[in-house]
């Protein structure tokens, strides 16, 4: 129905935050996120195709204001594009569809701060790579309790298993959050010295050690499966022992706060796993880093 017909009834907006027109165009949003519906190249539990829609749909929830930053998010403009249609026959290709997609927005303008909403962790690939087109210095702080460091796995060398041994290849990154990992990973990182900092943490100033591996422009990664399933069991490959949300969000606040975050990814969530609820903390979590990003960085 064209806007001149519709009754003056109020709508809610299907976006992010369901912000309304002036604070979600294109044109006047600083942020802007890709859902990216994927789960083809997950090995254990499958439903992360599922996340985008439910943490957008669980964001109308969300208060605009931060209390932590003191800041209205909705005020910076974020705008929500449409799903990114998968392609399903070869997850090489779908790595260059999300690449393209994110390269898209990410060059509009004077640039805008271009979240993924996975779907799978192999989405980070294609938009790591679109940002580092932009970012020559890149960096990627690749957050997860999974090294992601295999060269193949199940056929691909482009799946959520090989995404930080993909990105490595272009340009360097920073692995946090680890408590699992594979012996070919564990002699990967022994023999590339890809900085890798284990959890729980071996020194209290573990924050600044991470923060020094990182360049001036970074890209942020953030797999969920880094929480405890305590706090987000609504994965596809839970592992027990991992962050508390006051760890990950401070690791993320000191991030922004010495660093420019030019872009992100919160991948993994499989909302059939767990409660509304943990679509709830997805959601805040996508809300704060790009208050964090947007409130620190120079845009």
């Amino acid at each position: 129905m064209p806007d001149h017909q519709k009754p003056p009834v109020p709508w809610t907006p299907t976006n992010f935050l369901a912000l309304p027109p002036q604070q979600s165009s294109l044109d006047s949003s600083a942020a802007v996120l890709i859902p990216v519906p994927i789960d083809s190249t997950t090995s254990f539990r499958t439903g992360a195709r599922h996340g985008p829609a439910a943490i957008i749909a669980a964001s109308a929830a969300l208060e605009d204001y931060d209390i932590e930053l003191e800041v209205d998010v909705a005020e910076f403009g974020i705008h929500t594009g449409p799903p990114l249609e998968p392609h399903v026959g070869d997850p090489c290709q779908m790595v260059d569809r999300v690449r393209s997609a994110v390269s898209y927005y990410a060059t509009r303008g004077s640039g805008k701060l271009t979240g993924v909403i996975g779907g799978d962790h192999s989405a980070t690939i294609g938009s790591a790579f679109a940002h580092l087109e932009i970012n020559l210095d890149l960096s990627v702080l690749y957050i997860d309790a999974h090294a992601d460091l295999r060269d193949e796995y199940q056929g691909t060398a482009w799946g959520h298993s090989s995404g930080a041994r993909r990105i490595a290849e272009r340009c360097p990154v920073s692995l946090v959050g680890v408590r699992t990992l594979a012996l070919e990973e564990k002699e990967h990182i022994e023999a590339s010295g890809v900085p890798t900092f284990y959890w729980p943490p071996e020194s209290e100033n573990y924050i600044t050690e991470v923060i020094s591996t990182l360049g001036s422009h970074v890209y942020v990664s953030i797999d969920l499966d880094v929480l405890d399933p305590a706090e987000m069991p609504a994965v596809g490959t839970p592992e027990p022992g991992g962050m508390r949300w006051s760890e990950l969000t401070g690791l993320l606040r000191r991030v922004s706060e010495e660093r420019h975050i030019v872009g992100f990814d919160v991948c993994e969530f499989a909302p059939d796993q767990g409660l509304p609820a943990h679509s709830y903390t997805a959601a805040k979590l996508v809300y704060k880093l790009i208050a964090y990003a947007l409130a620190h960085g120079s845009r």
